[in-house]
C-alpha cells in the first residue's frame, strides 16, 4: 500500500556550497548553481574551477536559472542531468507537473490543458510551479524544449528545420532564438560530428542519462520475463517494443547488456536509447516514456542507505546496489496486462496477452522482427464482449470494465495523476482488489514506496531467506519511503537470472 507524499529535506544555501565544493554527483539534479561573473549555470559535480561563493546563486530549476539570464555551461551540460528523484518521492502538484510537461502536454495542449489535467487553473498552476521550482510552466517547457533540440542537434543528422519541430517548436526562428540564448551559441555550433549510427534501421539513437549504479541487466531479465508478444522483444542484452504515442506509432531499443553500471560509483551514466517514430513531433514523448521505463530518475544511493542497514535487506542491497522498479511507456497497457495476469503463471499471461494483441492490436511495421503491433488501446477493448475473451468470465468483466474507465476518464493512469485517487478509482471496480490497484500504482504511477503484503513472491523470497514471512511483512513500514525497492529485491531473489512475476492473492 502506497503512503502520503513525502516532503523535500530543506538544504540551505550553505549546505548547497558545500556541495559544489566537493563536487558531488548525488545532487545533480536536485538544484543548479548560476556563476554570476560568468553568466552560465552548473550541475553541483562541475568539474570546472570552483566560484567564490559571493559569485554563486542557487536555483531549484535549470529552467529558473535560464528565466534568471545563465547560459547553461558547456562543459557540464547542466540541463542534460537525471530529473529530480523528489518528483516521484514527493508527487505533489509541481512534480505531476514535471512529468506531464516533459511528456510534452504544454507543446499538444497548451497551459490551460496542463492545468486542467491538474485540476487547477493555469494562474494558480503557475503560481505553485514558480514557488517551487522557479520558473511557470511557458519556462519549465521552454527548457525541455531547448534540451531536447540540443540532443537532437548533436547526436542526429537532422536538418536543424527538423530538430526545431521535432523539439516541440513552433517556428525556427524560435528555435534559433532560444537555443542562442540558453546556450550562447546559434544552433550549427552544437553540431558536433555527425549521428550515432543506429543499428535500428531509420531510428536516431539518442542520449539518456540515469543515475548510478544502475543494473541494467537485472532491469532486462524483468522486462524479458514479463514481455508480450508482438509488442515486446528480447534478445541478447537489448530489450524493444512499440511506442502508441501522441502522433502515430514509434518503436524503441535499448541496449541493457553493460554490467559496469551496475557497480559503478554514485554519478550519472549514459544510455543510448534508439527511436524511430512516425511524426518528429513524438521524439520528446518518447524519451520521456523510455526515462519512465528504465527509472532514470531515483538516487539509488538514497535507496541504498536507506535499505541497507536492514538484516534482511542489507545482503540483497549490496549485491545489486542498482536495481530499479521497471517503469512503463503507458500506464493504462501496465494496469489492463496486470489484470490479464491476475491468479495465472507468467506464462500463461504472456500467452493469453499474446492472443489479445493480436487479435485487438493495431498492426505495425517496425522492421523489428518480432515486434508487430500496438498493445490494444482501452477504447478498444472497451467493446469487446468479456465472454469471448481467452480467460475467466470474471477476469474478463473486470479487463473491459477497467478499459472502458480509463477511455471514459473515469481513471487516469498518466504519470500526472494523483495516485491516492487513482487507487480509489480503481478499488471501485469489479475484479480490481488491493493488490492489484497497488501494482498499477508502483508500475504504471512510479510510486516508490508500495510494498504488496499478501503476495506470494514476497512470502517464499522471505521464506528461502530464512524468515517468517508474517515478521517481514511486520516490520516492512520501517523500508518507507522506498518500500517498492524493498519488493524488488525480494523478488529478485527468486529466480538467478530472471524477476518471477508476482501474484496478487485478493480480487472481487
Amino acid at each position: 500500500m502506497s503512503t502520503p507524499s513525502v516532503e523535500r529535506p530543506v538544504m540551505d544555501d550553505d549546505a548547497r556550497y558545500t556541495a559544489v565544493l566537493a563536487r558531488d554527483r548525488r545532487f545533480d539534479g536536485r538544484f543548479w548553481t548560476g556563476v554570476r561573473s560568468t553568466g552560465i549555470y552548473c550541475r553541483p559535480s562541475c568539474p570546472a574551477r570552483t566560484p567564490a561563493r559571493r559569485n554563486v546563486e542557487f536555483h531549484p530549476s535549470a529552467a529558473s536559472a535560464q528565466a534568471a539570464g545563465f547560459r547553461a555551461c558547456r562543459r557540464c551540460q547542466p540541463d542534460a542531468t537525471p530529473g529530480s528523484p523528489d518528483w516521484d518521492l514527493r508527487a505533489g502538484t509541481a512534480d505531476r507537473a514535471v512529468r506531464l510537461i516533459a511528456d510534452g502536454v504544454v507543446d499538444r495542449e497548451g497551459v490551460p490543458g496542463l492545468a486542467a489535467r491538474l485540476g487547477y487553473t493555469p494562474r494558480h498552476l503557475g503560481r505553485v510551479l514558480t514557488a517551487e521550482l522557479g520558473a511557470g510552466p511557458l519556462a519549465l517547457a521552454r527548457a525541455r524544449r531547448a534540451l531536447t533540440a540540443r540532443a537532437l542537434v548533436e547526436s542526429t543528422d537532422l536538418r536543424m528545420s527538423e530538430v526545431a519541430f521535432a523539439a516541440g517548436f513552433s517556428s525556427v526562428r524560435q528555435f534559433n532564438d532560444t537555443v542562442r540564448e540558453v546556450y550562447g551559441v546559434a544552433p550549427g555550433a552544437l553540431r558536433r560530428g555527425s549521428a550515432q549510427p543506429a543499428t535500428l534501421e531509420g531510428a536516431l539513437a539518442l542520449r539518456l542519462a540515469v543515475r548510478t549504479p544502475f543494473d541494467g541487466p537485472a532491469l532486462l531479465d524483468f522486462l524479458a520475463y514479463h514481455l508480450v508478444p508482438g509488442v515486446e522483444v528480447a534478445r541478447d542484452g537489448w530489450y524493444a517494443r512499440t511506442l502508441d504515442l501522441p502522433h502515430g506509432p514509434g518503436v524503441l531499443r535499448l541496449d541493457l547488456s553493460d554490467p559496469s553500471t551496475a557497480s559503478a560509483p554514485p554519478g550519472t551514466a549514459i544510455l543510448v536509447a534508439e527511436v524511430r517514430v512516425k511524426d518528429l513531433r513524438d521524439l520528446g514523448a518518447a524519451l520521456e516514456r523510455t526515462r519512465r521505463l528504465v527509472d532514470a530518475d531515483v538516487d539509488p544511493a538514497a535507496v541504498a542507505a536507506h535499505l541497507g542497514g536492514d538484516p534482511l535487506l542489507g545482503p540483497l542491497v549490496r549485491q545489486r546496489p542498482g536495481l530499479r522498479v521497471p517503469g512503463q511507456t503507458d500506464g493504462a497497457e501496465t494496469a489492463l496486462r496486470t489484470v490479464v495476469g491476475q491468479q495465472i503463471s507468467v506464462t500463461g499471461a504472456r500467452t493469453v496477452l499474446g492472443r489479445l494483441v493480436a487479435e485487438h492490436g493495431e498492426e505495425v511495421e517496425t522492421g523489428v522482427p518480432g515486434l508487430t503491433h500496438l498493445f490494444p488501446r482501452p477504447a478498444v477493448l472497451a467493446e469487446v464482449d468479456p465472454e469471448g475473451l481467452p480467460m475467466p468470465r470474471a477476469r474478463g468483466r473486470a479487463l473491459v470494465g477497467l478499459a472502458a474507465a480509463v477511455a471514459g476518464g473515469d481513471v487516469d493512469l498518466e504519470r500526472g495523476a494523483e495516485r491516492p485517487a487513482v487507487r480509489e478509482a480503481l478499488l471501485a471496480l469489479p475484479g480490481i482488489g488491493p493488490w492489484t490497484a497497488d501494482y498499477v500504482a508502483m508500475r504504471a504511477l512510479a510510486d516508490p514506496d508500495v510494498f504488496l503484503p499478501t503476495d506470494v513472491g514476497v512470502r517464499t523470497a522471505a521464506t528461502r531467506l530464512g524468515e517468517d514471512p508474517a515478521a517481514v511483512v511486520a516490520r516492512s513500514g520501517a523500508w518507507s519511503p522506498w518500500r517498492s525497492y524493498a519488493l524488488l529485491h525480494l523478488w529478485q531473489t527468486l529466480m538467478p537470472s530472471a524477476v518471477p512475476a508476482p501474484h496478487p492473492q485478493e480480487n472481487r
